[in-house]
């Protein structure tokens, strides 16, 4: 029989560490103008450039700040070594973009959702095809050496 270490717990305990200030981050959904890829950063591979639109047009954008900004331009520095063929930024890109709620995982740990009225609006529209073949050559080169 196992003993039990302290006081039994109280059968109407309340649970007093709730964080209110941790409130649900509600974004609109719509992808937004976003920035122009600063040429003084060097990117030369299409990937890092279809990296860059992504994220510098996602709704997560809308509040970036100066230093958000500063970080995707790191981040996209690393997605061109990466696609150049370093693998070792595979595990840095990855934890940097969970912080931006990249995939549902990170944006149910972040208490970020989308309103929904604007998801119904983009599934009507139909799925976006991808227009980046530079992309998809790219990443079937840099597979195919591994």
């Amino acid at each position: 029989m196992a003993t039990r270490r302290g006081p039994a717990p109280n059968p109407n305990a309340v649970r007093r560490n709730t964080n209110h200030a941790l409130g649900e981050k509600t974004l609109s959904g719509q992808a937004g103008e976003g920035r122009e890829l600063p040429k003084a950063l060097g990117i030369s591979t299409a990937g890092a450039k279809r990296f860059w639109r992504t994220w510098a047009s996602s709704p997560q954008t809308e509040d970036w700040l100066e230093t958000d900004w500063a970080e995707l331009e790191i981040v996209t520095k690393l997605v061109d070594a990466f696609y150049l063929g370093d693998m070792k930024y595979a595990g840095e890109i990855r934890q940097r973009v969970g912080k931006w709620g990249a995939t549902t995982e990170d944006r149910a740990r972040l208490r970020m959702s989308f309103d929904k009225s604007v998801e119904v609006e983009k599934s009507q529209d139909g799925p976006k095809k991808l227009t980046d073949e530079d992309m998809d050559k790219e990443l079937f080169k840099l597979l195919s050496e591994g």
